[in-house]
């Protein structure tokens, strides 16, 4: 008993000794200050957890309380220098390809694919996202988008009963509306299939990327195996039905199919894949907590039915909405404006440092992971009077075209 007492006692003060000694280190490197938690888990279980919860800033205003807006941490088994700051953000979003890289955690990576928009790199980076914005401003979204959001929309009221689940009716609409813009699916039995793995997809993405141990990473890493090949089966279809000279579908699977120097079906699956990831869970959870932040705001809720009542005045009810109207709705992107700057869906973005940077007196070492952080700026009252309070007027001073 007193033998293996002895042991416990050495061996913390072992450990404590070691963690010394780290701190001591990393305090001459010129790290900044900040703690990196457990040895390969770091803090990424406090991050998992916290936005888990209704309410995730803890784990950012602890540290920043504690450490100030750039601090060190340990995130999904690397060192990560997490900033809050919006200078530094800045930095580092600027000096993409020179001084830093995009790099996300391997449970991401993994599940989207090397070939997402997120996460390719070079000339095959600017190509893609070039099509893509030139799919985005075609004509045949304008012509096409708000009679699709017309239909879809109409078709699941229609088939609501007195109590509805708000976020589940919001993801199928948006998941049936992305299925519709990239490869001409309308709803039925096989979108429905392809959403429920979806779930697990994205349920893998904030999970250590270690299948033995975590079922849901082994779930969702199972499920985007089903989904790539329900996709890589689409795609071979209707390549074979272009070779035949059918009549080419207006949808940003025939863009891709029709790029010059051509893009192979692996990179088409893996960039579907990702598309279908930011148009169902952030476009759906936005929707929903516009509803709930307008439900708390009953002037914000009355001024945007008046706006949109007058749009509706000027139509018969078998009339859709057309782009033009869509544009005319000045207040309703002033809600939509401070529902993404208080939601924060997409928290922010993970690099790599390319090689030792310096910036406000800190070092950031060559292969460290940074994390620059959306949310803890939008909700810095030093950017935002009352920052943490739904507002959608405080656009109409700032203007709906100033950047976040």
């Amino acid at each position: 008993m007193a033998f293996t007492a002895f042991l416990l006692l050495l061996s913390s003060i072992a450990a404590g000794f070691l963690l010394l000694l780290r701190r001591t280190r990393y305090r001459r490197m010129g790290l900044p200050p900040g703690s990196l938690g457990l040895p390969l888990i770091g803090e990424t279980f406090q991050l998992i957890g916290a936005y888990k919860t209704e309410n995730p800033e803890p784990f950012i205003d602890e540290r920043v309380a504690r450490y100030g807006s750039v601090f060190m941490t340990h995130l999904f088994g690397e060192p990560t220098i997490f900033s809050a700051d919006p200078e530094t953000n800045r930095f580092v979003l600027q000096n993409e390809g020179k001084l830093f890289e995009c790099s996300y955690p391997a449970s991401i990576c993994n599940l989207l694919g090397k070939h997402s928009l997120l996460l390719m790199k070079g000339s095959l980076h600017k190509r893609m996202h070039s099509l893509t914005m030139s799919f985005a401003n075609s004509s045949i979204i304008k012509d096409h988008l708000m009679l699709d959001i017309d239909r879809l929309v109409r078709f699941n009221l229609d088939s609501w009963s007195s109590r509805v689940l708000l976020m589940e009716e919001a993801k199928k609409i948006t998941f049936e509306l992305t299925v519709k813009q990239l490869m001409s699916f309308d709803p039925g039995e096989w979108s429905e299939s392809l959403r429920k793995e979806y779930l697990l997809v994205i349920e893998g993405f904030f999970s250590l990327p270690l299948p033995l141990f975590s079922t849901t990473y082994r779930k969702a890493i199972q499920a985007r195996r089903k989904v790539a090949e329900a996709l890589t089966v689409v795609v071979m279809k209707r390549r074979e039905e272009e070779e035949e000279g059918a009549e080419r579908k207006k949808d940003m699977l025939a863009a891709l199919l029709a790029a010059d120097d051509g893009f192979s079906d692996e990179e088409i699956v893996d960039f579907l894949v990702a598309l279908l990831v930011a148009g169902y869970e952030t476009t759906s959870t936005i929707m929903t907590l516009a509803v709930k932040f307008l439900t708390e705001t009953p002037l914000a809720l009355a001024q945007l039915k008046e706006e949109h009542e007058k749009i509706r005045a000027m139509k018969s009810d078998s009339y859709s909405l057309e782009w033009s109207d869509y544009k005319s709705m000045p207040f309703t992107q002033c809600v939509v404006n401070e529902t993404l700057r208080v939601a924060n869906i997409i928290g922010g973005v993970f690099r790599r440092a390319m090689t030792d940077v310096e910036i406000k007196g800190y070092k950031i070492p060559k292969g460290w992971k940074v994390f620059s952080s959306f949310r803890a700026v939008h909700l810095d009252p030093n950017h935002f009077k009352d920052a943490r309070t739904f507002n959608p007027w405080r656009w109409q001073q700032l203007g709906n075209d100033r950047p976040f």
